[in-house]
């Protein structure tokens, strides 16, 4: 699933391509894909709508339309999204497609068709539950300690949380808590001020590295930006993905756990 710098590598190259582009009408072939919408109406009431701008929150690309609304888009398991000719060959697996001036199209790819699209007037009603941005710059040391402390649950499905913190997800957890040293089973009310310090620090730079890479990518089938280039990210990574290699910082092999459900990679001697 694109996580925060996948989302954000999106959000950042649809700023620089959308605004002022008018939006005039829009295809489903999913319905299932539209939470709070019809086909219809989305087609009828996105028509005429021009972006203001495009932003990201949490996982969530985020269309600032006007004259008014939001159009929000959660890529989820394999969602991209592509700027295409309308001319050009249709894709089979494009089945929310919004037109746009000039010939062109926004069209949402995903096959496993887990992806969801709203627009609405309030951003709130899809977002408002979200915990803080960990990239912002109000989110310091005492903004993540309001988060974790006090709280028994286990970092790992702690930091997955979005109402905890929006945008981790299972890659950069797990590079996280490995460059802060902490184990993912370890509960979130057993950390010392310092490992919260090594823990704020760690979230921080592990996503910075991941937007400055323009997010992670597995397979050519995978995780692919606007343009269809894979991330860099991949060549980085500490710990995800790599049972039984060694450690990069001591060279203990790599063990992957099961927690909370979800594939975890940790270094049992870094992170006891």
């Amino acid at each position: 699933m694109p996580e925060l710098p996948e989302v954000e590598t999106y959000a950042r190259d649809l700023a620089g391509l959308l605004p002022g582009r008018v939006f005039r009408g829009a295809r489903v072939t999913w319905p299932r894909q539209l939470p709070l919408n019809d086909p219809a109406s989305l087609d009828r009431e996105i028509a005429g709508r021009r972006v203001r701008t495009v932003w990201r929150r949490g996982k969530y690309i985020v269309f600032d339309l006007e004259p008014s609304g939001y159009l929000i888009v959660h890529l989820k398991m394999s969602g991209r999204l592509q700027v295409a000719a309308a001319a050009s060959p249709p894709n089979p697996h494009a089945h929310v497609v919004l037109a746009l001036d000039r010939g062109e199209e926004l069209r949402f790819h995903d096959p496993r068709k887990f992806g969801r699209v709203w627009l609405v007037e309030d951003a709130d009603r899809v977002l408002g539950a979200l915990g803080p941005e960990p990239l912002a710059a109000e989110f310091d040391l005492a903004a993540l300690a309001a988060r974790v402390r006090g709280r028994r649950a286990r970092l790992k499905p702690l930091l997955l949380d979005q109402r905890v913190l929006a945008g981790l997800g299972n890659i950069y957890v797990d590079e996280a808590l490995h460059a802060a040293r902490l184990h993912p089973l370890r509960p979130a009310d057993s950390l010392t001020e310092a490992e919260l310090t090594r823990l704020h620090t760690a979230i921080r730079t592990v996503l910075a590295k991941g937007v400055a890479a323009r997010g992670t990518s597995f397979s050519a089938a995978g995780y692919r930006d606007l343009t269809g280039n894979l991330g860099e990210m991949q060549g980085s990574l500490a710990v995800f993905r790599r049972t039984g290699q060694p450690c990069l910082a001591c060279g203990h092999p790599i063990t992957r756990l099961v927690v909370a459900g979800r594939s975890t990679h940790v270094c049992e001697a870094c992170q006891r």
